[in-house]
């Protein structure tokens, strides 16, 4: 099943380039009570509204996915967590690259497993995140503004200490992630959390539509140039390892969204251009940068 959020907050299902209005179906979701608690409401009741959502399709306004404004699948993220220098050739261009690393952030991991054995995972802020129709802009002008693509994963259900191979138990769905980012000095956290620096879409695709998220081709263009390429095969750190590394220090909740790691390829992203973003299995999805 694929998932979207679309114009003014609408619920669609996708099937092809059709999106079927099914917006009825948040009518269903218990009422909230303050203190609320984190997360997402759709996303924690999903597999549960699955039958009503089929059954909203019949005689549902529809609309060509082309003419919508994609939002993000998810709407209420309690957190975005992202991975870093989780490929071997990503590693390798950060070693060398001065505008990457800026002489602070040193991709070296002597003496550790991997990267994130080393660095942790980070936090990125929850308003950074936009869907597909809504672009980026560019928060630091006159800077490198990189793009950088990676599978993205959306948690289901709230969990602790999950251990790795109960991980994908927790797991909703998967959508294309941009973790954009500024080259400089400052934290990660700051650097990759400005207003519309996290883009997730086209759509959510739940993880019974996935057989191995751990072999799935993926690539970025911007405008008409290849600049990324790769196969979550070669993740470090693997994603069911990346939830139980997560969830030792962080309580999932759902509608949470892991960043994977993105592959070698980063590259500056400029207003005017356009970021054509692929993953095998879950779809394309194209993103407008502006100024």
């Amino acid at each position: 099943m694929k998932i979207c959020r679309y114009n003014e907050g609408r619920i669609g299902l996708v099937e092809g380039d059709i999106v079927h209005d099914v917006t009825s179906v948040a009518g269903q979701l218990p009422a909230l009570r303050w203190p609320v608690e984190p997360g997402d409401q759709f996303i924690e009741h999903l597999e549960a509204l699955k039958p009503a959502i089929l059954a909203a399709k019949a005689g549902s306004a529809t609309a060509r996915l082309a003419d919508v404004t994609l939002l993000s699948p998810v709407a209420t993220p309690a957190k975005i967590i992202a991975a870093p220098l989780n490929y071997h050739a990503h590693v390798d261009e950060s070693l060398v690259d001065a505008q990457i690393h800026n002489n602070v952030h040193v991709a070296h991991y002597e003496g550790f497993a991997s990267p994130v054995a080393k660095f942790g995972v980070f936090l990125k802020s929850a308003q950074s995140l936009v869907g597909a129709g809504e672009g980026v802009r560019i928060a630091f002008p006159g800077r490198r503004n990189d793009h950088e693509v990676e599978l993205a994963v959306v948690i289901g259900k709230r969990g602790k200490d999950i251990a790795a191979a109960d991980a994908f138990s927790y797991v909703a769905g998967y959508s294309i992630g941009l973790d954009m980012t500024v080259r400089g000095t400052e934290d990660r956290s700051y650097r990759k959390s400005a207003d519309t620096y996290s883009v997730l879409g086209p759509y959510l695709v739940t993880a019974d539509e996935i057989a191995d998220p751990g072999a799935l081709a993926f690539s970025i263009h911007v405008n008409d140039e290849p600049r990324q390429n790769a196969n979550t095969r070669d993740l470090i750190t693997g994603i069911a390892e990346l939830i139980e590394i997560a969830s030792r220090v962080y309580t999932l909740y759902p509608g949470d969204i892991l960043m994977t790691g993105t592959p070698e390829g980063v590259n500056t992203v400029q207003p005017g251009d356009i970021m054509h973003a692929r993953i095998e299995g879950i779809g394309e999805m194209r993103v407008a940068v502006r100024g």
